[in-house]
C-alpha cells in the first residue's frame, strides 16, 4: 500500500531493533486488514527515549507504538496513564494515544500464556517455575504466572538486587507465591531448576548465536520444559540443549505473535489478521536466520 499525506504511523522504540521481527508482522496485519498504515523501526539510545516519547505526542498521524528493550520499564513512567496490566507489570508495551493522552498497555503476559498453553495445553499452571533475567519481559512472564497460579517462582538474575525488587512485586501482590531469589553467575548450576517444571530464559544470553548458555546443560532433563523468549534465532545454544537432552521446548515466536495481534487490536479496534501476521513471522524469520 503507497504511503501518503493521510498514512497512519505506527513504531517500534527499542535499542536495538534491527533484529526484530514486528515491523514485518504488523505491516502485514494493515496489509490484510486494508489500513493505509505502516509500522517502522525507530532505534532509541536510552538517554533519548524521554525525547523520543515527547515526539510521538506531536504527531497528527499517529496510530500506536510498541516498546521493546530496554525501555519497557521507563516508557510506563513517561506516559499519562497505563492499564491495570502495565500497573502490575511496572512496564508498558504498546502506546496508543486517547483524547490527547499517551497510554500505556503491556500486552507481554498474556502473550507470553497464550503461546505457553497452545505450546503445552495439559501444563499445569501451578507448576513452579525458574526465570532467568529480571528485566520487563521477565516482570510481564512472573507476574503472569503467579496470576495463574504458580506455586513458586525462582527469580535468577546477574544484578540480583534487580531480581529481589521483582520479587518484592510478586510477594505483596501474590502472596500464595513462594518467591526465590538467586544470582546468575557463570555455570550456574542451583538446585532450583531440578524441582521446576518450567525453565523460561527471558535474558538477551542467546541473541547472540555466539553467546554461552545462560545456565548449566547438565540441568536440562525431562520432564522439565524449556521456553525461550527469543525468536531470532530460532534455534538458541539452550533450546538445542534442551531438545537434544529430551525438554519440551519452545522460541519465543508465538509469544511475539500473541502480544503482537493484542497491540494490533488495542490499535485498530480490528479482529487481529492471525494468519497474514503468522505468515509474515516465518517469512521474516527465514530471511534474519535461513
Amino acid at each position: 500500500m503507497p504511503i501518503d499525506g493521510r498514512t497512519a504511523l505506527a513504531f517500534l522504540l527499542g535499542h536495538p531493533v534491527a533484529h526484530s521481527l514486528s515491523p514485518a508482522m504488523q505491516q502485514a496485519a494493515f496489509a490484510a486488514a486494508g489500513l493505509n498504515a505502516a509500522y517502522l523501526p525507530w532505534a532509541v539510545p536510552p538517554d533519548r527515549l524521554a525525547e523520543a516519547v515527547a515526539g510521538l505526542r506531536s504527531l497528527e498521524n499517529f496510530l500506536g507504538a510498541n516498546v521493546t528493550v530496554p525501555h519497557k520499564e521507563a516508557a510506563a513512567r513517561l506516559l499519562d496513564g497505563v492499564t491495570a496490566e502495565a500497573e502490575a507489570i511496572g512496564a508498558a508495551n504498546t502506546l496508543w494515544r486517547e483524547g490527547g493522552r499517551l497510554l500505556g498497555d503491556n500486552t507481554d503476559g498474556a502473550g507470553f500464556l497464550a503461546a505457553l498453553a497452545e505450546a503445552w495445553p495439559d501444563r499445569d499452571p501451578a507448576e513452579p517455575a525458574v526465570l532467568l533475567g529480571a528485566g520487563g519481559a521477565a516482570r510481564a512472564v512472573a507476574v503472569s504466572l503467579a496470576r495463574a497460579g504458580a506455586r513458586e517462582i525462582v527469580l535468577v538474575n546477574r544484578t540480583v538486587a534487580r531480581a529481589r525488587a521483582l520479587g518484592d512485586l510478586l510477594a505483596a501482590r501474590f502472596p500464595a507465591c513462594r518467591i526465590g531469589i538467586l544470582p546468575l553467575t557463570p555455570g550456574w548450576r542451583p538446585p532450583a531448576v531440578r524441582s521446576a517444571a518450567l525453565l523460561v530464559n527471558t535474558s538477551a544470553l542467546g541473541l547472540d548465536p555466539a553467546d554461552p548458555p545462560p545456565c548449566d546443560l547438565a540441568l536440562l532433563r525431562p520432564p522439565l520444559r524449556v521456553f525461550e523468549l527469543i525468536y531470532a534465532p530460532r534455534e538458541t545454544s539452550l533450546l538445542a540443549a534442551a531438545r537434544a537432552a529430551g525438554c519440551p521446548a519452545q522460541n519465543g515466536l508465538g509469544m511475539l505473535l500473541h502480544q503482537g495481534m493484542l497491540a494490533f487490536t488495542r490499535w485498530t479496534g480490528l479482529p487481529a489478521p492471525r494468519e497474514a501476521m503468522q505468515a509474515a513471522l516465518e517469512r521474516a524469520l527465514a530471511g534474519h536466520f535461513p
